[in-house]
């Protein structure tokens, strides 16, 4: 019998899973409204970790495959994994990727996004503008009608349209009781992302657009992502829940 290449979450699972999400997303929104000039990128790991204690959950990075920060602080032409250090400091018109993940109870929250530090401008402006805009396209498709392959169909062809690159080698993925579950959900489409999107299936659907080439390069630290060519990266996160009719957004504060 061939392996099942997807997760279909129990009703106990799924409650369980709204919690953490919800919580993620919190905790995500009162970090992005505490960056500020002069705080260092540890200065807001830091913060990140009393968040996720503060609500009774663990880190869901910290560790993971020997990740060594509580969540994930990249800056400008950092893609994604940058790692909080004391000597990283937060200047104004910078772009902040935070990603935060929180195991609480064994299930699992995970959501990110970019936040200009001062009013974004410019090409910047429009970088932040069109990967949430892709991530959005991507949840209205994402029904239980359709595949994988809508879709990184649907995210490629607004970041493309916009003249900006989605990042290859780094895609978004099933969530719930692990951090990564099948399938994986590329931002582009391939010939093997065909996974047919089932009820009870939980997605962590993750655009990750670079203003320049969409190649990156890993730093001397074994984690940090960053472009290539040096332009600007933004990255957006949400948690869905497939269901029979709409998509539900795990990760979404609607009072935001």
């Amino acid at each position: 019998m061939a392996k099942r290449n997807y997760v279909i979450h129990s009703e106990h699972e799924v409650a369980g899973i709204r919690k953490a999400a919800r919580q993620a997303g919190e905790i995500l929104e009162f970090l992005c409204n505490s960056i500020r000039p002069g705080l260092s990128t540890l200065d807001i790991d830091q913060l990140g970790q009393n968040e996720i204690e503060k609500a009774g959950g663990e880190s869901a990075f910290y560790n993971y495959h020997g990740f060594p920060a509580h969540i994930c602080i990249s800056v400008n032409d950092e893609v994604v994994h940058g790692i909080g250090r004391a000597n990283r400091i937060i200047q104004m018109g910078d772009l902040v990727s935070l990603d935060v993940g929180i195991n609480l109870n064994g299930f699992i929250g995970d959501t990110a996004r970019t936040v200009s530090v001062g009013p974004p401008v410019g090409t910047a402006a429009k970088l932040l503008a069109v990967t949430e805009k892709s991530l959005f396209d991507a949840i209205d498709v994402a029904t239980a009608d359709r595949t994988t392959r809508d879709i990184g169909e649907t995210v490629q062809r607004t970041v493309v349209r916009e003249g900006f690159s989605v990042v290859k080698d780094f895609v978004g993925h099933g969530c719930g009781v692990k951090l990564h579950e099948p399938p994986e959900v590329p931002n582009y489409p391939t010939k093997k992302s065909r996974e047919k999107l089932r009820p009870g299936m939980v997605l962590a659907l993750e655009p990750m657009v670079n203003i320049g080439s969409h190649k990156v390069t890993i730093d001397s630290d074994g984690w940090t992502v960053r472009t290539i060519d040096g332009s600007l990266s933004a990255h957006f996160e949400h948690m869905i829940l497939i269901t029979e009719s709409e998509p539900e957004v795990l990760t979404w504060l609607k009072s935001v």
